[in-house]
């Protein structure tokens, strides 16, 4: 019986290099499922889920809006994502402040002071409570470490020498607003957290005790020692993993102090509630209102820039101040366009805004000049590429300066 011939040499070697490059292949993956595993969060699930079912946003099967969301077409928003010549990244180190933490020992004359960290975080400081909305100290808007949008700046300030807080206030739990690495920083500072029905889940996972997570439908309130905090409603979708779209609240916050009032809209598009939101709890010493992230196939989850204005007009805020750009590469438009084009509409409505530099700290009642401090470079107005939310009637569309449908 004659035996099998041995391998060819050129076949060894190419085996060898298959299988190579399979074990590379697994183990890199490995690596990465390992690390954002933890950070997809846990979805509501047992009696949680008895406690969801008792909310009026809750279907049978998740939270949705009053009104109606258009579809988002995933072909044209991946064509418009890898299309295109807007610069969205910055191309040199972003001007910023460090906020130096001796700088919290004296309070504001005003009562109200607000620094701000950078996209949706904000340090609040009113009526002599402290608090901190949707922190993102993270280096990506991302469930992983090694992949998603990485942030323009380095923090201004290290959680580690942050002030004493009162609170921490979420406003939903996608990865821009709810980050795992934050979190756990936050873990070890014995505050309590204020969320959306469902996104206690996501840090009890996290090792946060139940005792410091507190849990709010739209309009539920708590009182902080004389601060009222307000969940009030807003217009988005939650979800940081496959088959869990929709699966928590999401929400707006109030801030209502003696002296002081202040509005943080987390994300939204523009809805009527923003008129009820006004009508309760307004007039507002200063609106924190989204303002980046945003195209005409987004807009039913984001405001953009004009209706930044209205929102901000009818929740009757004084002073508007732009959340939620100048961080992250997170839409196809040029990273400095929402600066541009609010400051275009607020002027346009007459409305006060303040643009700050990312790490500086000042006072609504008296805020510095407007400082350009981001770079001259092409974007598009609202002319060009508008968005205005569907489903909207009159009396919400008379708040929103410039075209008021999408060509």
């Amino acid at each position: 019986m004659s035996e099998d011939p041995a391998p060819k040499p050129g076949r060894r070697r190419l085996w060898r290099v298959l299988t190579v490059t399979a074990l590379i292949i697994a183990g890199a993956s490995a690596i990465v499922t390992i690390d954002l595993w933890t950070a997809l969060g846990r979805k509501p699930h047992g009696p949680d889920l008895e406690r969801l079912a008792r909310s009026p946003q809750w279907t049978g099967e998740r939270f949705d809006n009053p009104l109606p969301q258009a579809s988002m077409p995933m072909w044209g928003i991946l064509k418009a994502w890898i299309g295109g010549d807007q610069i969205r990244n910055p191309d040199a180190p972003l001007p910023m402040d460090t906020l130096d933490p001796a700088g919290y020992a004296t309070p504001p004359a005003s009562g109200l002071r607000l620094s701000w960290i950078g996209h949706s975080t904000f340090l609040i400081e009113i009526d002599g409570k402290t608090i901190l909305t949707d922190p993102v100290w993270g280096p990506r808007a991302s469930p992983s470490s090694w992949i998603g949008p990485e942030r323009f700046h380095p923090p201004p300030i290290a959680i580690a020498d942050l002030p004493p807080l009162d609170a921490v206030i979420i406003s939903h739990d996608h990865y821009d607003h709810l980050d795992y690495p934050s979190i756990r920083a936050l873990a070890d500072r014995d505050v309590p957290f204020h969320v959306p029905l469902g996104v206690g889940s996501h840090l009890e996972y996290w090792g946060i005790p139940s005792d410091r997570i507190h849990e709010y439908d739209w309009w539920d309130t708590a009182d902080l020692g004389g601060l009222t905090l307000a969940a009030t409603p807003s217009r988005h979708f939650s979800g940081r993993a496959p088959g869990g779209e929709k699966s928590t609240l999401w929400c707006s916050w109030a801030l209502v102090g003696p002296r002081n009032r202040a509005y943080f809209s987390g994300d939204s598009a523009l809805f009527p509630g923003f008129g009820d939101i006004g009508e309760k709890y307004g007039p507002f010493d200063v609106a924190l209102i989204e303002n980046g992230a945003y195209n005409a196939m987004w807009r039913d989850v984001h405001l953009g820039p004009e209706q930044a204005v209205a929102a901000h007009r009818m929740v009757r805020g004084e002073l508007l101040v732009p959340i939620h750009w100048g961080t992250f590469n997170l839409a196809n438009h040029a990273w400095t366009e929402p600066a541009e084009r609010i400051i275009a509409a607020a002027e346009a409505a007459g409305v006060t805004l303040h643009v700050p530099r990312i790490g500086q700290r000042f006072e609504p009642a008296s805020p510095p000049p407007l400082d350009r401090w981001w770079p001259d470079i092409p974007w598009q107005t609202m002319d060009e590429a508008p968005v205005i939310s569907s489903g909207l009637d009159d009396a919400v569309l008379q708040f929103v300066p410039g075209p008021k449908t999408i060509p």
